[in-house]
């Protein structure tokens, strides 16, 4: 490009320093200024375009006064905008002086257009000296774009490319955008490091721009920045969920799935997720999860899922239709991360709202729930859901549906949180002696005594707490005396110290089990009573009891050997 001099020459950019261009503009802007006042059509649109040249002088002095002026690279670009604005505005001066312009409504467009660049332009020197770029040395955007990752640390070119995402027209932020989307890839940890709110707030807005390819590259830095997990708040403070939710809802396929991507990032905080519900984000989720391909299904599954979390924000979901999303999910989903958020869901919804519990149990959710126990690594979340579901339904139901195998195939193969939450469903379902007899039947007392081996002190109690369940049942307390873990176990749990919660089940299967001579044996061999003694003094119900019977046993077999 080329620029007339003050006298008249043409000369080439690249040929000018920042001072030439200062000087260029200064000398500009009394001929723009003489000019505009001679027009005598459009005197509204002329008025605010002199009100805007008459605040360059004082912008151009705040650049130029900066120590950093003749360095930057920017301050030099910006200069070079600044003198064809008022180029422009001198050239269609003498247009409207000499009434030579094409016709009254284009000239209105082109006065429009030109008060909007003079308002870029003072907006654009302002953010100069706001953003702080000014006191680094930065190379050319042409540059900038083919720098390698140590080029880029050299000369500081980071907090230039933020810069350059707030200042200029929408073209030179692409050009910006491009290279940023390459730093993100190469030295993502640096530019973490550099990035301010002004930055993230012109993201933000970037994210409604007009152009599809610019709306894509922007929520692809935009997703990179929430999955860094550094800067969420300033991501929502600066406006990021309604803009993503839009993109959600009509984005292209990138934009889609980086959109929902970062929702799914963000919505792992409470206070987001429940403002996401607030932009009405549910219904585009719950889209996606009807209808999007198998990795945006896997993402906006997820983000469900983090939004079910929030007690508060569950009616809401289940009015959206998400029961029965989630259940379509668990018998349809293509990955099988979308089968365990559904499943997560459907635990959370279900945690604490008896409606919503009866919603999921007519929608056929327990079928679904207990078909996808049926692989080879069950996951905690659905035997937490069925064990959420269990008071729902009868448990004829449950035995029909197949209920019982699917607990022991749980406590045989499942993880450790699927075991407990298992176990904790056990509790649950045995409240009366035909169910225990069942559940005794199916095989999950030698699996709920393994349980009591167990590092996690959580996992022991509730498998405690479920024999001590199963053992009011003569038939099922045989079955745990036969078991050689079981006594040895139990006295293990019998450990008095705080973190042992377990101690008070223990006791009262112990109890249980004391009417055979073998299991008392047993007990004292192991050190039963040692353990009880501590315990009776700390009140621990049926310690005292079980105590006076060993003891009594112990007394009998030593005179029976003298």
């Amino acid at each position: 490009m080329a620029e007339e001099g003050g006298n008249g020459e043409v000369v080439a950019d690249d040929t000018l320093s920042a001072e030439d261009w200062l000087s260029h503009a200064q000398e500009l802007i009394p001929v723009a200024m003489a000019k505009a006042r001679e027009v005598k059509g459009f005197p509204g649109r002329w008025k605010t375009i002199i009100s805007k040249l008459e605040q360059i002088p004082s912008r151009l002095s705040d650049l130029s006064s900066h120590p950093c002026f003749s360095k930057n690279t920017l301050c030099k670009e910006q200069l070079q905008a600044v003198s064809r604005t008022l180029k422009e505005s001198i050239e269609l001066a003498e247009l409207c002086v000499l009434e030579k312009y094409e016709g009254k409504l284009r000239m209105q467009s082109d006065l429009d257009a030109l008060s909007g660049k003079l308002d870029l332009n003072l907006r654009d020197c302002g953010l100069l000296i706001k953003t702080g770029v000014l006191g680094e040395a930065t190379l050319p955007l042409s540059v900038a774009g083919s720098s390698t990752e140590t080029d880029v640390a050299a000369y500081g070119n980071l907090r230039e490319l933020l810069a350059r995402l707030q200042i200029g027209h929408l073209e030179a932020k692409h050009r910006a955008l491009d290279s940023l989307v390459e730093v993100m890839k190469e030295d993502e940890k640096n530019l973490l490091a550099v990035l301010g709110r002004s930055n993230i707030s012109a993201l933000v807005q970037l994210l409604t721009a007009t152009s599809p390819r610019i709306r894509e590259k922007t929520v692809t830095v935009i997703c990179s920045l929430a999955e860094s997990g550094s800067c969420e708040n300033w991501l929502v403070s600066e406006g990021v969920l309604p803009a993503l939710i839009r993109l959600v809802e009509s984005g292209s396929a990138v934009g889609k799935e980086k959109a929902t991507i970062s929702l799914q990032r963000l919505s792992m905080l409470a206070e987001t997720a429940r403002a996401i519900v607030g932009h009405g984000g549910v219904r585009p989720l719950i889209e996606i999860c009807r209808t999007g391909d198998s990795v945006l299904q896997a993402a906006a599954a997820c983000t469900l899922k983090n939004i079910s979390a929030v007690p508060e924000v569950r009616q809401a979901l289940a009015e959206e239709g998400i029961i029965r999303v989630t259940i379509n999910l668990l018998d349809c989903g293509v990955l099988l991360g979308s089968k365990e958020y559904a499943a997560e869901c459907l635990q959370n919804l279900t945690a604490s709202n008896d409606n919503l519990r009866r919603s999921v149990v007519s929608e056929g959710g327990i079928r679904s729930l207990l078909a996808y126990l049926d692989g080879p690594l069950p996951q905690e979340s659905a035997v937490g859901a069925l064990r959420n579901l269990v008071g729902s339904v009868s448990i004829d139901v449950l035995v029909s549906l197949g209920f019982l195998p699917r607990l022991v195939h749980v406590l045989r193969s499942g993880s450790l949180g699927a075991q407990q939450a298992a176990a904790s469903a056990i509790c649950r379902v045995c409240s009366s002696a035909e169910t225990k007899k069942m559940v005794g039947e199916a095989g999950c007392i030698p699996l709920l005594v393994k349980m009591l081996e167990a590092k996690s002190n959580s996992v022991r109690e509730v498998a405690a707490q479920a024999i001590s369940s199963l053992v009011t049942l003569t038939q099922n307390c045989r079955e745990v005396k036969k078991d050689d873990k079981s006594v040895p176990n139990l006295v293990q749990l019998l450990d008095p110290s705080p973190q042992n919660t377990a101690k008070k089940y223990a006791v009262f299967c112990l109890g249980s089990l004391s009417s055979s001579k073998k299991c008392k044996k047993l007990m004292i061999s192991y050190g039963a009573i040692g353990y009880l003694k501590k315990l009776t003094e700390m009140e621990i119900p049926g310690a005292k009891k079980l105590l006076e019977r060993l003891e009594r046993g112990k007394l009998r077999s030593l005179f029976i050997r003298k």
